[in-house]
């Protein structure tokens, strides 16, 4: 393993290079070049497989529909009408839900190739009007106050640059009775008065720069916001030990001949995505990254 501090003075004049300003724009550009790569290589997708510790071997697709599938198990969810998907990618998690419940769904994403390849492949395999997918900003969302029983939100809290704007339209979206279902990168739980430490924050800001994220919370603060918007029932996990495998084979899947010849392909901003993985690793590795689901009920 690469130890974090040399390996972090090393990328971050190339994590820096190249980097927009303004961090909507930052993040549709980041998914609109690497999007096609990530597809051909893992897949509909665009998240950490559930890999159990002594359980039976599966293919990283595979351990991708297990995240979901545990996803769902958790929140306690039987049945789906309407859902919201936030932060959609290419759809991958709305065909598998829709599939599941025989629900519609809807997904923004700030990304218009990932809104346009959506469509394209729910349209492939046979959706109908039931899925849509558009541009749309999640803290921000074009829809109606109580349109969706399920809110619906796998791994794109972390871009999210106020988080309790965040949390508080996935309520205002929310029907009634309905779940909310939060999967995201955070940093560890902090102790009263405590600070993350000044190697901790390099680290951080390495993968930050790289991914367009923006300031890191615990799954703490994400309770704390859900609480205060009257969620009920609510539940969290600490899945870190769980998705540890997955860097090390994006690692390993990017360098690969096709691999290195689709970052090329991609361009700069995707390379420096590929840079950072390590330093992903070794997050998690340190206990600094933490992979976590929060979820409750609208009362």
């Amino acid at each position: 393993m690469v130890r974090a501090g040399p390996f972090e003075t090393l990328v971050k004049p190339l994590t820096t290079l190249g980097k927009m300003d303004d961090l909507k724009s930052g993040i549709a550009n980041f998914y609109d070049e690497s999007s096609e790569l990530w597809e051909n290589m893992w897949g509909e997708h665009m998240h950490h497989g559930f890999y159990p510790k002594g359980g039976p071997r599966r293919t990283h697709q595979e351990a991708q529909e297990d995240m979901i599938e545990q996803t769902l198990q958790v929140a306690g969810v039987t049945k789906v009408q309407n859902m919201v998907d936030v932060g959609c990618g290419i759809g991958g998690s709305s065909r598998y839900i829709a599939r599941k419940f025989g629900c519609t769904s809807r997904g923004i994403t700030l990304s218009p190739k990932q809104a346009a390849r959506a469509n394209a492949l729910s349209a492939e395999q046979g959706f109908g009007d039931r899925l849509s997918f558009q541009v749309g900003d999640a803290l921000a969302q074009p829809f109606k106050d109580g349109s969706f029983d399920l809110v619906w939100s796998m791994e794109s809290g972390e871009h999210m640059p106020d988080k309790r704007q965040f949390v508080s339209e996935l309520c205002r979206v929310c029907a009634p009775g309905g779940k909310i279902i939060v999967v995201t990168w955070c940093h560890r739980v902090l102790a009263p008065g405590e600070s993350l430490k000044p190697d901790e924050v390099s680290l951080l800001d390495r993968i930050c720069e790289a991914y367009y994220l923006p300031a890191w919370c615990s799954v703490a603060d994400y309770q704390k916001l859900f609480e205060e918007k009257g969620i009920v029932d609510i539940k969290t996990r600490d899945w870190s030990e769980e998705v540890s495998p997955f860097w090390g084979a994006v690692i390993a899947t990017a360098l690969t001949t096709e691999g290195l010849a689709g970052l090329v392909k991609a361009g700069w901003t995707t390379i420096k995505g590929a840079l950072v993985m390590p330093l992903m690793a070794e997050g998690f590795r340190r206990g600094l990254i933490k992979f976590v689901l929060i979820t409750g009920r609208k009362g």
